[in-house]
């Protein structure tokens, strides 16, 4: 949180600059349409109004202020001409078609706000935007139009409603964060320095801190899952450089827990700035945030928080559509990219002064598409630094093309369930579960696997509801079948979600199937119950298809391990003697392999001046590093924890 002296320096600016923009505003705005204030929302301006017509009828008016002041704006209209809550829902459900299938709408009266939820938003906005110009005049409510999730999502509702159930804070915290965006700058950007807390010669804890003389931004906040040293498990955010009070904000690439699994430890101990993230990391984020804890919980560790601090990270969340340039601080201007990793996963570049610097931060990226995403982003505006990952960077790592990947999983399917044979793949529950699902989908559809009950388990089952919730993020092929035909791939007739854990004896002890469950490197959940009762059975197939951390039980069974010590259900001690095929199927991976990261440095336009490699082991990072340089000639090197660097 903030000092009080540095609350005191920065608030006669920000008032100066809110000055400022209120006399072109009041200068542009006809007096007709009765401004009555504007307010901070985070990086917008918010304009109240008594004629909200007036501007959306005579749009360039809005447009000339964007254009003069350079920010973000909403129009809102004034409380006392708003109709009451009941006769609007009235209104909207009366003119907006029944076949939109209207599933909720909530009033947000403190800024004036309704929010539409519907199976058909498409249809609710209706051609042109008619009928919410229609809502607008008639109510003087702002309609917001959210897709509701053809499979409901508890944590997508849970996060709705607890920002309806927090107005009145979530309005301080935008308010502050405007004020803090929009305060006068005390110096122009002169030095741009960067500082790796974690994630370099390594994998895991990823976070990197950018400073210039005014501003300082966090990419990333996550921690160390495969590590039992404590100093190992957290970024490097003790560091003199680091000052929770002077950060102006936290970007999230992503919602794997290596890049954002201590995001609510910096708001337990004050931090009250934003968070920014795209729509679908923050439903993702918060849920491995706490079935982290949960594990936590169930192992006896004492987490280093709680739910009641992620759900203060909800709180600051401000979600960013891929595209949207925005501002985050004086001298700061972000946009995100699709990073093809994950679901929501993005590519940050950061604008920095007036065309001082431009730095892109891949954060984990797939440059090439896959049934689920589409490929990450290679293009930008500009570019002087590239920070980017090596996960597998050395020069065996390189994937089969997909589509041999995919008929090769098929082929092993296809040969247990003839043989009469139950198939476990042991899934991650984001990204590759559902990639395995439309491989499945598809080739069964094909007739190249069996039609079998795909019966699946887990938090895949939440995981993929959200995905449902956001098909704009998903590959072209996905959008077009949920968006246009109406088809969702992730109902279809062939799975079956496992409710509860009586169903698992009835999946056991039924015919030939497949299973997917989490966890997907056998360290835990559904997938060792099943494990537990297929293995000893040599009809059976297991199929690795994630990467096995040395350690886990899926390591242990790639290498060969045939006698597996588990502790059952009553907790006794039980050696599982494994007969079932075990395989791996290697290349369903949300990484780029070697070739795709050179690709990416090759066709990455506008070329960049440094590229800083990260997010790999030692080894890696200093190979890919020198190849980059060498057939390149771009000026490359693997930096250290612990290293600050100046880019200007």
């Amino acid at each position: 949180m903030p000092s009080s002296r540095a609350s005191q320096s920065q608030a006669q600016p920000a008032e100066t600059t809110q000055a400022k923009i209120m006399q072109i505003i009041l200068q542009h705005v006809p007096r007709e349409a009765e401004i009555t204030r504007v307010e901070f929302e985070g990086p917008r301006l918010a304009i109240y109004t008594k004629k909200p017509e007036i501007l959306l009828s005579q749009s360039y008016i809005v447009s000339d202020i964007v254009s003069l002041i350079r920010k973000r704006i909403t129009l809102r209209s004034d409380p006392s001409i708003r109709m009451k809550p009941e006769e609007a829902e009235r209104f909207i459900r009366s003119i907006v078609p029944s076949e939109a299938e209207i599933t909720n709408i909530l009033f947000d009266e403190n800024i004036g706000e309704v929010v539409i939820e519907a199976k058909k938003p498409g249809l609710v906005i209706s051609k042109n935007g008619a009928t919410l110009q229609e809502i607008i005049r008639a109510t003087k409510w702002r309609p917001r139009i959210l897709r509701a999730p053809p499979i409901p999502s508890k944590i997508i509702a849970h996060i709705r409603h607890y920002l309806y159930q927090e107005v009145k804070e979530r309005q301080r915290i935008l308010r502050n964060v405007g004020e803090r965006i929009f305060r006068t700058p005390l110096c122009k950007s002169q030095e741009i320095l960067v500082t790796f807390l974690g994630g370099f010669h390594q994998v895991g804890r990823s976070a990197i801190l950018i400073r210039t003389r005014e501003s300082s931004i966090l990419l990333d906040c996550g921690i160390n899952p495969g590590t039992l040293n404590p100093e190992d498990s957290f970024p490097r955010i003790d560091l003199n450089e680091f000052d929770l009070s002077s950060l102006d904000a936290v970007v999230i690439s992503h919602a794997h827990l290596d890049h954002c699994g201590l995001l609510p430890f910096l708001y337990k101990y004050g931090y009250d700035g934003p968070v920014y993230c795209s729509e679908p990391t923050l439903s993702l984020m918060a849920l491995l945030q706490l079935d982290y804890l949960d594990v936590l919980s169930r192992e006896g560790v004492i987490p280093p928080y709680d739910q009641k601090d992620v759900r203060e990270m909800v709180l600051h969340a401000i979600p960013l559509r891929y595209g949207v340039v925005t501002d985050i601080a004086p001298d700061v201007k972000l946009t995100l990219h699709n990073a093809g990793h994950i679901l929501g996963s993005a590519i940050i570049h950061l604008h920095i002064g007036e065309g001082l610097h431009n730095i892109v931060y891949t954060g984990d990226f797939k440059f090439a598409r896959t049934m689920l995403l589409e490929s990450a982003v290679a293009s930008f505006p500009r570019v002087e630094t590239l920070i980017m990952e090596s996960t597998y960077g050395s020069p065996e790592d390189v994937m089969p093309p997909r589509h041999e990947v995919e008929a090769r999983f098929a082929s092993l399917i296809a040969e247990t369930l003839k043989a009469g044979g139950k198939v476990l793949v042991p899934v991650l529950a984001v990204g590759r579960a559902q990639e395995i699902m439309l491989v499945l989908n598809q080739y069964m559809r094909e007739g190249k696997i069996p039609e079998v009950p795909v019966y699946i388990d887990g938090m895949v089952n939440e995981v993929t509801a959200i995905h449902t919730a956001y098909p704009e993020y998903m590959s072209k092929e996905i959008q077009k079948m949920i968006l246009h035909e109406n088809i969702n791939p992730f109902q279809s007739e062939y799975f079956v979600n496992i409710k509860n854990t009586d169903a698992r004896s009835e999946v056991l002890s039924g015919s030939p199937c497949i299973i997917l469950a989490t966890s997907g490197m056998l360290e835990g959940g559904p997938a060792i119950e099943y494990f537990r009762e297929l293995a000893p059975d040599e009809k059976n197939m297991i199929i690795l298809v994630s990467y096995q951390i040395e350690g886990t039980l899926g390591r242990r069974l790639q290498s060969g391990m045939r006698d597996v010590t588990l502790i059952n259900p009553e907790g006794k001690v039980e050696v599982i003697n494994v007969k079932s095929r075990v395989e791996s199927v290697e290349g369903f991976s949300g990484h780029s392999d070697r070739n795709q990261l050179l690709n990416y440095v090759k066709r990455l336009t506008p070329k960049p001046h440094r590229i800083l490699v990260g997010h790999g082991e030692k080894s890696k990072c200093l190979d890919l590093s020198s190849t980059i340089q060498r057939m390149f000639k771009i000026e490359s090197m693997a930096p250290q924890n612990l290293e600050t660097l100046r880019l200007y």
